[in-house]
């Protein structure tokens, strides 16, 4: 700096500028730039993982006594915080099928949050986001959503009414396996009220990090069409398949959840993801999981090949099992990240592999 007065300026909000890049950078400003564009947002900050983005956005606008209303199936560390870290805090949170008819039943005085996933981790559940706006402008709350498994490729909440969109950016928006990103997306004056903790909490993503997110953006839009495509052909595939019981993919038409995902999704399409019941439970998934000879087993997902995840025994491994069975969590679900090789490719391994059980 030349001298005092500049800097005064600058935090002053008098002139723009860059004091310390855990406040800000000029990378970050960038990719923050071309995200509130791709969700259609006025402002976007990006964090250093996907827990950040949530943990932070979340604690910038609830205090000690407000209560949260969750839907059940979620990422497993959301539910956690929400379950377990949030009480010392003293905020509550209750845990309701947001596409149930007495929902607006369990919101109470204090009530501040609603709180989803566009396309649910690991059952694939479309919540109605207009519905739940709605509900949420009715009784002056604020409404988030966690858009990781869709991206603004295939869905758009904000246009559908919801307050702040919310992404691990580790996911499909980085694609390649070699960043850890979060990213929130709103309105300004909720960004505003969040940018003030992002910085307290020191979470902003770093400068070669939201150097290679920007990087991996410029071919979202391509990657994301050839995910759900592929995930189509295989989620039809397993659907007919003997040693299957059940198939959760939003694409195919038997979901009870196609309709609304139709309504809500872009561009026909419903996401790379897809999870499965086995004929069977640990040691049928146990197999299957050994039995992939390019498909590994990851607790990540959205990189450009295709991968397995067993949800009870990863992101859900906190959970009791009446806590897997309250949200339809089994030892015989697997949950499968599809890539971008070829469709037929990816239908032969995982055959192949279930033919062993």
């Amino acid at each position: 700096f030349d001298d005092v007065p500049s800097v005064d300026a600058i935090y002053d909000h008098e002139t723009e500028g860059y004091i310390y890049s855990r406040i800000r950078h000029p990378n970050s400003d960038a990719v923050s730039e071309i995200l509130a564009s791709a969700d259609d947002g006025e402002d976007a900050l990006v964090f250093s993982s996907g827990m950040s983005a949530i943990v932070i956005s979340v604690l910038s606008v609830v205090n000690p006594g407000d209560h949260i209303l969750s839907s059940p199936v979620l990422y497993g560390g959301v539910h956690g915080f929400f379950q377990n870290e949030l009480k010392r805090f003293g905020i509550d949170v209750t845990f309701v099928d947001f596409n149930s008819d007495n929902l607006e039943e369990y919101i109470r005085p204090n009530t501040k949050l609603l709180y989803t996933e566009t396309i649910c981790n690991p059952l694939m559940e479309v919540p109605d986001i207009p519905r739940l706006s709605q509900i949420a402008s009715r009784h002056g709350l604020l409404f988030f959503i966690d858009n990781t498994f869709a991206t603004s490729v295939v869905a758009k909440p904000l246009t559908l009414g919801a307050d702040v969109v919310l992404y691990s950016a580790t996911k499909y928006l980085g694609g390649h396996s070699d960043i850890v990103a979060g990213a929130a997306i709103g309105s300004t004056s909720v960004i505003d009220k969040i940018r003030g903790k992002l910085v307290t909490y020191g979470a902003i993503l770093g400068a070669n990090d939201s150097w290679l997110l920007a990087r991996s953006l410029r071919t979202l839009e391509l990657r994301v069409k050839q995910h759900s495509h592929n995930a189509l052909k295989v989620a039809e595939f397993l659907e007919g398949h003997s040693k299957i019981e059940k198939v959760f993919y939003p694409g195919l038409l038997s979901s009870p959840d196609h309709e609304r995902a139709a309504a809500q999704f872009s561009k026909g399409l419903f996401g790379g993801m897809i999870s499965v019941n086995l004929k069977g439970g640990e040691r049928e998934a146990s197999t299957v999981i050994a039995s992939l000879p390019t498909i590994k087993y990851v607790p990540s997902l959205a990189g450009t090949a295709t991968t397995v995840s067993y949800a009870a025994k990863t992101s859900h491994r906190s959970f009791s099992k009446e806590q897997l069975d309250e949200v339809g969590i089994t030892y015989g679900q697997l949950r499968f990240s599809i890539g971008l090789e070829d469709a037929e490719d990816i239908i032969s391994e995982i055959d192949g592999a279930l033919d062993r059980i």
